[in-house]
């Protein structure tokens, strides 16, 4: 990042990551030293949709949406070569990957084991908005990949669910799991993180382009509404960290046991794709792009699912709650990793349009 981004940003932005592990911190000591709070917290809920999480998610995807140029979405469908690249990568890399260092590390552990499998098909559509801007990807074509990806989990998720936790394993000997997914279960998961502040930035865009025109729209309005994204983020990680500070306490080696393979599988999979896409010639925004929707999880839909097939006290919720305490801190390291290898391998600075 040149010296005259890295002076653009504001003090939320430059410290980022230092704030990201403090809310971390604060949201384990109130779990853990307020047990009754992050009880009544989590009871605030409509079917399995935690209210509290839900707010802080929306608003802090509805940033994102609003700073998305529609105009631009259909030249974004004219590139297939990307699109069919990101629909590879996050319906056949990651999940496989997943499920093998799954298999791998957890397969003593098959409750373990099956709510990582459970992570690995939950592909992103709702947090990698926030990942995908903080490491300067291409916004309009993100939206884009996210929509399709949406739509495949609506209509394919159960399959997956289906053929990842229970024919794959039994094929290689392990014990798999019956379960039951509805496409409404998906369709509402979907509906309510991804929806709600997709259809809001749509329509802020049209309405207030169309009353103050572009210009006051991108440098106005934007620069007003960008730093709730980031503090969204950090009261959303508070949230979460919170409502399992206790567990994590309690039981800590089970929360490194999961952590490995999914550092791992976070690692290994955003790594691939980057070298991938830098090989066939993507540039750096959409490369960047292709690799963090590939590597990123749609926690809040696999919580969803682990909670409605196997309870909310089970090791498959457990291990999907731990799923995004791992992503986030992982997923702010290949934030800066992304810029890096940007400024190494496409001369890129956020102020460039490559």
């Amino acid at each position: 990042m040149s010296n005259n981004t890295t002076s653009k940003l504001s003090f939320l932005d430059r410290f980022l990551t230092l704030w990201i592990f403090a809310a971390m911190a604060i949201g384990v000591g109130i779990g853990y030293l307020f047990p009754q709070l992050s009880a009544t917290l989590s009871k605030i809920s409509i079917g399995t949709t935690s209210i509290p999480l839900a707010i802080g998610l929306i608003v802090m995807m509805y940033p994102p949406f609003a700073k998305v140029d529609y105009k631009k979405l259909g030249k974004v469908f004219k590139n297939k070569k990307a699109i069919i690249t990101s629909i590879i990568a996050s319906w056949f890399v990651g999940p496989i990957c997943m499920f093998v260092l799954s298999v791998i590390f957890l397969r003593d552990y098959p409750h373990y084991m099956v709510g990582l499998i459970i992570i690995g098909i939950s592909t992103c559509v709702a947090m990698v908005v926030m990942w995908n801007s903080l490491a300067g990807g291409d916004g309009e074509f993100a939206a884009v990949v996210i929509a399709i990806n949406a739509l495949f989990q609506v209509f394919f998720y159960s399959v997956y669910m289906y053929l990842f936790v229970t024919i794959l394993p039994n094929l290689i000997g392990l014990n798999g799991a019956e379960v039951s997914v509805s496409m409404k279960e998906v369709a509402s998961s979907v509906a309510t993180y991804l929806g709600i502040p997709f259809i809001a930035g749509i329509l802020t865009r049209v309405i207030l382009e169309k009353k103050k025109g572009e210009t006051w729209y991108k440098e106005v309005f934007v620069p007003k509404i960008s730093p709730l994204a980031l503090i969204a983020l950090l009261f959303t990680i508070i949230l979460m960290f919170s409502l399992k500070g206790s567990y994590i306490v309690a039981i800590p080696m089970d929360v490194v046991r999961i952590a490995i393979p999914m550092v791992l599988y976070f690692l290994i999979v955003f790594s691939i794709m980057f070298f991938i896409c830098y090989k066939m010639g993507f540039n750096y925004k959409k490369t960047v792009s292709i690799s963090m929707i590939a590597s990123s999880n749609n926690f809040e839909l696999a919580i969803a699912v682990a909670v409605g097939v196997f309870g909310i006290e089970s090791q498959e919720a457990f291990t999907a709650v731990i799923g995004p305490l791992i992503e986030v801190p992982v997923m702010i390291g290949l934030v800066n990793v992304a810029l890096y290898w940007g400024r190494k391998h496409f001369s890129y600075s956020k102020d460039e349009n490559i």
